[in-house]
């Protein structure tokens, strides 16, 4: 228990002590969609621009995991920061987790299998494009029961500040995926060369037998509880993981939405654009990762906090989470004003790709920072028990600013349209993060009162 206490010492070494480790994960994750997107730009640009069509969907469907390990880490951290709660607990509440996890993932799994054509149709999809993309969906509906209960079990240990855990699991998948998948795209021996449904393949395996290793792991080390009394609680346990996983599933899902359905306003414009979009928002993605790993660290530093009813810490959390998005986003915009060009010739094989990737990278940067704002803002208001809050944060930006602004943009002013209408949603996202924030309680901008805490409304 004392190992995995995060309110003890500096708040920035316990953020630390999360994020660091997580970054690596995260790139690693991430890093297995830049490298399918590589492979697949060798293949040839029907398969580029298939894959511009399917990350945004799956990148949707992946995040309702990823909200639902938001919901298991707060509710962890939260019975972690409480006095009288155990490890024994928290070993419960990973096998709750992981039963919760599996039974959803199948469930949107078929949802996803069975309307596949009418949502890829209806963003544009058409002819040997569509048919890539359908080529693809089977084997990655296979692999994601595998992924979100994966992401289940490690929110647990993110919530105990045993991030590295969840690191290591991230880390290791992704290369066993970026090892194998090349094998299938372009074929090797017996294998033949299956393009877009190879990188699918590469998926699944990767994913099963990581989902494998770390159940081992958590059984031989006790942090899974299978046992006469495991199932003690389940429906108490479900309840809290649904209200706070619910509502953060929701929220982390309607970022991606947001972007498939300005993928579909790209589509208007023509195949080049959609590929340099998709393009470009993967490597935005990996650019990403540190505030990424700050938005997996600060849940379990203010879920502890707020459980032990140490405000002022939870504070100070979320201060320094956005300063430092604000410092990297400056440097981030600077450095792509200059790298820009060759990151996206690097992403398209110097297709005619490569000019809207650039322009998006170049431009889209000024908000970058904005994007930071709005994740860790969702992710410190998760573990407060305000999930419903950053669900509308995340339903306002792209409702009301990103997609009609991103629609009309392009009608207007093309590709370009597109750009500032991203810049435009993060700049919302900031203001009404801060706000959101500041009434949650979270969030102090003026200096401390001593012997006061701030109240949440």
């Amino acid at each position: 228990m004392a190992d995995r206490n995060l309110n003890k010492g500096p708040v920035g070494r316990a953020l630390w002590r999360v994020s660091a480790p997580m970054s690596l994960g995260i790139l690693g994750t991430l890093s297995v969609g830049l490298a399918d997107a590589a492979f697949l730009a060798r293949a040839g640009q029907a398969d580029l621009t298939a894959v511009g069509y399917i990350y945004p969907v799956t990148v949707a469907l992946t995040s309702l995991s990823i909200g639902l390990g938001a919901g298991t880490s707060a509710v962890v951290s939260q019975a972690l920061g409480r006095e009288g709660d155990d490890d024994a607990r928290a070993a419960r509440l990973a096998l709750h987790a992981m039963i919760f996890a599996t039974a959803l993932g199948m469930l949107v799994a078929v949802v996803f299998w069975l309307t596949a054509p009418i949502i890829y149709g209806a963003m544009g999809a058409s002819g040997e494009i569509l048919d890539k993309v359908l080529a693809y969906v089977p084997w990655w509906c296979a692999s994601f029961p595998f992924m979100v209960a994966g992401m289940g079990l490690n929110a647990v240990f993110r919530a105990g500040g045993e991030s590295h855990i969840s690191a290591t699991v991230m880390l290791s998948q992704s290369l066993i995926n970026i090892a194998v998948t090349p094998l299938f795209i372009f074929g090797w021996g017996m294998i033949p060369a299956l393009d877009t449904e190879g990188a699918a393949i590469g998926t699944f395996i990767a994913r099963a037998l990581g989902l494998g290793g770390l159940l081992v792991f958590s059984l031989y080390s006790g942090r899974l509880s299978v046992s006469r009394s495991c199932l003690t609680g389940l429906r108490d346990s479900l309840t809290r993981i649904a209200k706070i996983g619910g509502p953060a599933a929701a929220s982390n899902a309607i970022n991606p939405l947001g972007l498939s359905l300005v993928t579909a306003a790209a589509a208007t414009l023509g195949d080049a654009q959609v590929a340099g979009f998709g393009a470009a928002t993967r490597v935005q993605s990996l650019l990403f990762v540190p505030m990424l790993a700050l938005s997996a660290g600060i849940g379990p530093v203010v879920g502890q906090a707020w459980g032990a009813e140490k405000r002022d810490r939870a504070q100070d959390a979320t201060r320094l989470t956005f300063l430092s998005c604000v410092i990297y986003g400056a440097g981030l915009a600077a450095v792509l004003m200059l790298a820009a060009p060759w990151l996206a010739h690097l992403m398209t094989d110097g297709s005619d790709a490569a000019a809207y990737a650039t322009q998006y990278l170049r431009w889209g940067a000024l908000g970058f920072f904005g994007y930071g704002i709005l994740v860790t803002a969702n992710a410190a208001m998760n573990a407060c028990d305000r999930a419903l809050w950053s669900m509308g944060l995340s339903a306002s930006r792209i409702a009301v600013v990103y997609v009609p602004l991103a629609w009309l943009g392009a009608q207007i002013a093309g590709f370009a349209g597109i750009v500032s209408a991203f810049v435009a949603a993060n700049l919302w996202a900031v203001a009404g993060a801060l706000y959101l924030t500041r009434r949650a309680g979270i969030l102090r901008l003026e200096p401390p009162t001593t012997g006061a805490q701030p109240t949440a409304d």
